[in-house]
């Protein structure tokens, strides 16, 4: 299925490779290097690019392109499901997926590679079992390695590799039987100027699951639904960006305020905009947090962490244009991110669990986080 997996960082550097059967060379990326010049952002990359003799299907993961070779037509979502697989395992081994994690664990990565993928098809996906497989890295089994010439090639065959649940360890036992879960909803928003709703989604659910949970860190489910009307936005934002007529420069205000947060501390907010080309440079100052403002990619970044309503974040100041550039026809749209802890926008309560038969009593180990993703203000 599978026939060769390519890394390409965002500056279009192929910084790692593996072939499963015979060797393809670098030069079929040049088709993907087409598509990525001809799109604006990096998740508008088509993750299916059709080439005269091979299909390369790819995702975009913490600015890193992974880029499969396929010789035979196969189901596009049974690839980018594993190419997603592949990524979170670096995570889980690592403790992030970078191109400089990637690289400090290369033998690792390669390992992993060759017992995930077999002969070109899905073989060990499941992190329970590559653990037994291959021994996640730490500094003292590295040092303990490089003075014994030993590996993290584990000797034996997991005890799950052959079971009927592949994701959970056999025998298993703890004193405690407890489990604890994080409820991450997230919120895609778009807001016109005034404040008003152009476009919510939010997730919500209302159903029963029953499962058997793996030995550790897991993902158990995710949901979906639009909510047009029901959703109260916990934030707002009063934004002024101009640029004049004559002369080459602009203004910017923006202040951010909380709504509707039940008494809960928003955090983690960032606002994000995305300025015309003909914008040069910011000088601006900040009431709260920090601010950025990047002259290639004309992104600027206001890190204002926690929000304090008693004294509401603004940031103001004038902008700079390319002189004699024509005035940009639309105002740039802000995006925000956000985080509140221990709220549920969704009204989602996990009340009892039940697992292997046995009911327990209301479960408390859960943590529920609001995180607003693509939250758009346009002006």
């Amino acid at each position: 299925m599978i026939h060769s997996l390519f890394l390409i960082n965002n500056a279009g550097d192929l910084f790692l490779e593996k072939h499963w059967k015979s060797v393809i060379s670098r030069s079929i990326c040049d088709y993907f290097f087409e598509a990525r010049e001809k799109a604006v952002e990096p998740d508008n990359v088509p993750p299916v690019i059709r080439t005269p003799h091979h299909y390369l299907i790819n995702i975009y993961r913490e600015k890193i392109f992974f880029v499969s070779v396929i010789q035979t037509e196969v189901p596009p979502l049974f690839v980018i499901e594993f190419l997603h697989r592949v990524a979170e395992t670096f995570q889980d081994y690592f403790g992030e997926c970078s191109e400089t994690t990637i690289k400090d664990n290369v033998v690792i990565v390669y390992e992993l590679l060759e017992e995930m993928l077999d002969n070109g098809f899905p073989l060990a996906t499941e992190s329970n079992i590559l653990k037994e497989l291959i021994r996640p890295p730490t500094i003292l089994r590295s040092m303990v390695n490089t003075i014994t010439g030993s590996s993290n090639v584990g000797e034996t065959l997991p005890t799950g590799q052959l079971s009927n649940i592949p994701w959970r360890r056999a025998g298993v036992k703890y004193t405690n039987n407890e489990a604890y879960f994080d409820v991450v909803e997230e919120i895609d928003a778009i807001l016109d100027k005034s404040g008003k709703n152009i476009l919510v989604l939010v997730c919500t659910s209302f159903q029963v699951i029953s499962f058997i949970p793996p030995d550790g860190n897991f993902q158990l489910m995710s949901y979906h639904i639009s909510a047009q009307n029901l959703v109260a936005i916990p934030i707002y934002v009063k934004q002024n960006i101009s640029f004049f007529e004559t002369g080459s420069s602009g203004r910017l205000d923006i202040t951010v305020g909380p709504k509707q947060t039940m008494g809960k501390t928003v955090e983690c907010l960032v606002v994000t905009v995305h300025m015309p080309k003909v914008v040069l440079s910011a000088n601006l100052s900040a009431t709260q947090g920090t601010y950025n403002y990047d002259p290639v990619t004309k992104i600027l970044l206001w890190d204002i962490g926690k929000l304090n309503p008693q004294k509401l974040p603004n940031l103001k100041g004038s902008l700079s244009l390319q002189s004699g550039a024509p005035k940009p026809e639309e105002n740039p749209s802000l995006n925000i991110d956000l985080k509140i802890q221990q709220f549920a926008i969704s009204g989602l309560k996990v009340n009892r669990l039940d697992m292997y038969g046995e009911k327990y009593k209301p479960f408390k180990g859960v943590k529920y986080v609001t995180k607003a993703g693509k939250f758009q203000v346009r002006t």
